[in-house]
C-alpha cells in the first residue's frame, strides 16, 4: 500500500543518513578501510598461492605480511583522510556559524532603539549604530575611528577617562540603565549639549578590552522632570504663603476676640453688677436671680472667647513664648480629653523665630489632635530637644498604633499639613507605628531654621 511505501523510504532515508554520518567518523571509516583491505590482501595472497602451488611456505608467508601491511597502511590512509576532511568540514561549519552569529549580532546592534557606542582601549570607536547617528547627528562613517571624546563635552572628558579607566580594573560601575545616577550629558555634531543615560559593560578580546556603552536621549524626560518639579515648588510655595495668610489671620482673629470682645464682655458684666447692686434692695427676687444668670452667662461666654481665642493662636505664644505656650497646650489637652502628656523639654537657652515657634507650636498641637481623634491611648510622650545642630519634637503615644485599614481623611491631611510644615523649615518628618504597640511621629529640624538670628548693633 502507498502509506507502506512512504514509511520504507523514509526508514531508508534515516538508514542513509546514519550511514553517512558514521562514514564521517574517522574511526569507523579507517575500521571499515583495514576491513576491506584484509578481505582484499587475503584473496591476493590465496590467489598467488594457487598460482605459485609447489613454492616454499616462506615465500607464502612473506606475501601475506606484505598483503598485511598493505591492508593496514590503505586504512590509516583513509583514516587519516576521513579525519582530515571532517575538521575541514567542522571548521567551515564553525566558521559559518560564526559568521552567522555575527550578522545576526550586527543585524540587532543595527535595529536596536538605543545608541550602542563599542570602543577600544585607546577610546576609538569601533561600532557606531544608527541610532547613535540620530542621536548624535554624526554618520558611522565619520565617528569610526575617531576617539569617544568627540561626543562628550569637554568639561566632563577628564572624569569621564578615569571612570572608564577604574571601570576596566574593577569592573563596577555606577552607571546603569534605569538606576538612580546623576545625569550625564553628551555632545551633538552642531555643539549642542543633551542630557543623556548611560550603561557601561566590557569584553576581553584577546589581550586587549572593548567598552560599550549604550545611550539614552533623555532631553524630553529631564524637560518634564524639570516642569514637574517646577511646578512642585510652586504648590509648596502657594501652601507656604497661604499657611502664612492663614496664621495671620488667625493671629488677628484671635486678637480681636481677646482685646474687643473679651473687654466688651467684661464692661458688659461690670455694668450688670452695677445694676444688680443697686437694685438689691428694691427689686424683686426673681429679678435679681435673672440678674446673676445673666452675669454667669457672662462668664460662661468670656470663657468660651478666650478658649477660641486660644485655638485661634494662643496670646502666650506671642507674648511669652514657645516653650510656655506648649506647656499650655498640654495642660488644655489634659483637660479636654483626659489624656496624660509626659514631657520631656530641654532647650537651653535657644531663642525660637516667630516662624520657628509657629511651625513647632502647630506641628505639637496637629499631633496631640491625632492622638486624641485617631490613637485611643492614655498616655502621651513629648519630648523637644536642642541637640547640637538640630531640633528635634516627638510625639509619642500608646494608642492602637497603625492598623491594616487606610488612615482616615483627616489624620491624612493632618499628617500631610505636618510634612509641609517640616519641608517649609528644611525638616524632615519620622513616623514608626505598628499595630497595637502606639504611634511614633518624630519631626526634625535644623537648628539654624528655627532659632532667631542674632543681630550685631
Amino acid at each position: 500500500m502507498p502509506p507502506r511505501g512512504k514509511t520504507h523510504f523514509r526508514a531508508d532515508a534515516s538508514t542513509r543518513a546514519r550511514v553517512a554520518a558514521l562514514m564521517q567518523n574517522p574511526v569507523f571509516a579507517g575500521a571499515l578501510a583495514l576491513a576491506i583491505a584484509l578481505v582484499l590482501a587475503l584473496e591476493v595472497w590465496r590467489w598467488s598461492a594457487d598460482l605459485s602451488l609447489g613454492e616454499a611456505a616462506m615465500r607464502e608467508n612473506s606475501l601475506l605480511t606484505a598483503c598485511i601491511a598493505a591492508a593496514c597502511l590503505f586504512a590509516l590512509v583513509a583514516f587519516l583522510i576521513v579525519r582530515t576532511r571532517g575538521a575541514a568540514t567542522a571548521t567551515n561549519e564553525a566558521r559559518s556559524l560564526s559568521s552567522d552569529n555575527e550578522a545576526r549580532l550586527m543585524g540587532i546592534i543595527r535595529s536596536s532603539m538605543e545608541a550602542i557606542i563599542t570602543v577600544d582601549e585607546r577610546q576609538n570607536i569601533i561600532i557606531f549604530n544608527p541610532m547613535a547617528e540620530h542621536i548624535f547627528g554624526c554618520s558611522a562613517a565619520e565617528a569610526l575611528g575617531a576617539s569617544l571624546s568627540r561626543f562628550i563635552p569637554e568639561r566632563f572628558r577628564a572624569t569621564h577617562a578615569r571612570h572608564v579607566e577604574q571601570f576596566g580594573v574593577t569592573g563596577v560601575s555606577e552607571r546603569q540603565m534605569g538606576g538612580q545616577q546623576r545625569v550625564l550629558f553628551g555632545l551633538r555634531s552642531n555643539g549642542e549639549e543633551f542630557p543623556i543615560e548611560a550603561s557601561i559593560s566590557q569584553v576581553r578580546e584577546g589581550d586587549s578590552k572593548l567598552y560599550t556603552v549604550m545611550l539614552r536621549d533623555i532631553t524630553e524626560r529631564v524637560k518634564a522632570e524639570n516642569v514637574q518639579r517646577k511646578s512642585r515648588e510652586e504648590l509648596r510655595e502657594l501652601s507656604a504663603n497661604l499657611q502664612k495668610v492663614r496664621e495671620d489671620e488667625k493671629t488677628r482673629i484671635a486678637r480681636e476676640l481677646h482685646d474687643d470682645l473679651g473687654q466688651q464682655l467684661t464692661a458688659l458684666k461690670m455694668d450688670l453688677s452695677s445694676v444688680e447692686q443697686a437694685l438689691e434692695d428694691t427689686a424683686e427676687p426673681e429679678l435679681l436671680r435673672q440678674l446673676q444668670g445673666m452675669r454667669r452667662l457672662i462668664d460662661v461666654t468670656v470663657a468660651s472667647v478666650r478658649r477660641i481665642a486660644a485655638d485661634l493662636r494662643p496670646v502666650m505664644l506671642d507674648d511669652l513664648g514657645l516653650i510656655p505656650a506648649i506647656e499650655w497646650l498640654a495642660n488644655d489637652f489634659t483637660n479636654r480629653y483626659g489624656i496624660d502628656v509626659e514631657r520631656d523639654i530641654e532647650v537651653g537657652d535657644a531663642h525660637f523665630s516667630p516662624t520657628g515657634a509657629t511651625t513647632l507650636f502647630r506641628i505639637v498641637q496637629e499631633a496631640l489632635t491625632n492622638v486624641a481623634r485617631h490613637a485611643e491611648a492614655t498616655v502621651v510622650n513629648l519630648t523637644v530637644r536642642v541637640e547640637a545642630a538640630a531640633c528635634v519634637v516627638q510625639v509619642a503615644d500608646n494608642g492602637r498604633g497603625a492598623t491594616a485599614s487606610a488612615p482616615s481623611a483627616e489624620k491624612s491631611f493632618g499628617l500631610l499639613g505636618i510634612r509641609e510644615r517640616a519641608y517649609m523649615l528644611g525638616g524632615t518628618v519620622e513616623i514608626h507605628a505598628s499595630s497595637g504597640k502606639g504611634f511614633v511621629l518624630t519631626v526634625t529640624f535644623p537648628a539654624a531654621a528655627v532659632q532667631q538670628q542674632e543681630t550685631q548693633t
